[in-house]
């Protein structure tokens, strides 16, 4: 067994200012790491938790890092005060040499395995509370992660989105994950944890809010691509009512134009390029999906998978320069294939599916 030192060693020169200064700074740096985590910013917020999945790990969180706090506090509170009252001095005799301590090397062999212990049984006991319910009626989406936004497929009530997801309060969301291309990664962090999106092996997840709000920010949270940081979404929490009026409203097919611009807007999209990768019920029909359904394209919050907000401005930009607004996506940039005028109305066309 080593010794421990516990005196002053005279072959040490003594506490210099310079060592103070050193110490600060450590101190001052590990302060200012711990402020950066605690600025204000919009959603995402894992710890403004709207559901009982992400209540759950909100709940372990604050216990591990408090748990963290207490011994980090005690190991540096030990280790400034051993520097400080045990320094060497000037003039200072030999410290007195002492064999291990038996209890002290006992008591840390234990107190750290007994911390361990409760964190162990904290996160056993939350992975088992974030099983999906058995005895509660799921609502059915299945997400289709894509390069590089989201599809979002309700198999029961015959609608298909993109880049939003409705969802009603209070009641269970079993989402089925899909990818067509690489790996991605679901996560609503205010609502719940991340799950993989995986080619060729099809997981699962729930998810569950408190009550009406939004909308919540999703993302991916696998790197995907060159655009993975722009693959977002929305997820928007419904009354039961207000979801009901939603999914009446996206089964019905689009409504056919009426006004001069949106009927050119709409002859523009069913002669072009549009037809071969966007389809829009009531108007054509796709065997297999390369862009998003467009059926009720101007009801959405989000458009360019969840890159800008859905205005006009923004929709035109994004079909005339989509490669610059989102470079190496399916979507090309239309600006030299269409007049100002013809944008206009196929602009005017799609805000008008609502």
């Amino acid at each position: 067994m080593p010794f421990l030192s516990h005196g002053r060693s005279p072959d040490r020169p003594g506490f210099q200012p310079r060592t103070a200064r050193r110490v600060g700074a450590a101190l001052l740096l590990m302060s200012a790491t711990a402020i950066a985590g605690c600025g204000t910013s919009k959603t995402p917020d894992i710890l403004n938790a709207k559901g009982p999945i992400a209540a759950k790990e909100a709940w372990l969180f604050w216990l591990i890092l408090i748990i963290a706090t207490i011994v980090f506090v005690l190991v540096t509170g030990a280790l400034l005060y051993s520097i400080i009252r045990f320094r060497a001095r000037p003039d200072s005799p030999a410290p007195r040499q002492l064999a291990g301590n038996t209890k002290l090397e006992i008591a840390w062999t234990i107190v750290p395995s007994v911390v361990l212990f409760i964190v162990l049984v904290a996160t056993i006991a939350t992975m088992l509370g974030l099983a999906q319910p058995t005895n509660k009626q799921a609502l059915r989406v299945t997400a289709i992660g894509h390069q590089w936004w989201w599809e979002f497929q309700y198999p029961d009530l015959s609608i298909v989105t993109a880049d939003e997801l409705h969802i009603p309060a209070g009641q269970v969301v079993q989402i089925d994950l899909r990818s067509d291309n690489v790996i991605h990664s679901f996560w609503v962090p205010q609502l719940g944890g991340k799950t993989d999106v995986i080619p060729g092996h099809n997981n699962s997840m729930w998810l569950q809010a408190d009550a009406p709000g939004g909308p919540y920010r999703g993302e991916c949270a696998e790197f995907c691509g060159t655009q993975h940081a722009n693959m977002d979404f929305t997820v928007i929490v419904d009354s039961a009512s207000t979801f009901q009026t939603w999914v009446a409203n996206q089964q019905l097919p689009a409504a056919p134009p009426t006004q001069q611009q949106l009927t050119q807007g709409a002859r523009l999209f069913a002669q072009g390029q549009c037809v071969g990768c966007h389809q829009i019920n009531g108007v054509n029909k796709l065997a297999t999906v390369i862009g998003p359904n467009l059926t009720h394209f101007g009801s959405r919050i989000l458009i360019a998978g969840g890159v800008l907000e859905n205005t006009r401005d923004n929709l035109r930009n994004w079909i005339a320069n989509a490669q610059t607004v989102k470079n190496g996506s399916d979507m090309p940039s239309f600006g030299s294939t269409y007049s100002s005028s013809d944008l206009d109305a196929l602009v005017a066309y799609l805000e008008s599916l609502k």
